[in-house]
């Protein structure tokens, strides 16, 4: 039986169930919680950082979203109010749509 240990999605439990294999899980308490989303967040980094295709980066990208609502939602953030604060952000430094590479700046 292979060993995971890790953060999975709600409903990964029911897949598992439904394809007739047995398994064991765990409700983590609220600090080893934060612990596994920062764990998972840095998975699905790495696989979006990966992924050859561009079907697969909208996947790992998808995933990366979910993580962070999960994440935001521990501090009791909206997740209309980090894209609230992207756009404020974007109104006020500008996106990163013009491809700029600060080289240096002098003194």
């Amino acid at each position: 039986m292979p060993t995971y240990n890790k953060l999975v999605r709600d409903r990964i439990p029911e897949i598992i169930e439904k394809s007739g294999k047995s398994f064991r899980t765990n409700v983590l308490d609220s600090a080893s919680y934060q612990k596994e989303l920062r764990m998972k967040l840095r998975e699905e980094m790495d696989e979006l950082l990966q992924a050859k295709f561009v079907e697969d980066r909208v996947e790992e990208m998808a995933d990366l979203l979910e993580v962070m609502y999960a994440l935001a939602s521990l501090d009791g953030v909206d997740p209309h109010e980090i894209e609230r604060v992207r756009e404020r952000k974007q109104n006020e430094r500008g996106g990163f749509k013009e491809r700029i590479l600060l080289m240096d700046v002098e003194d």
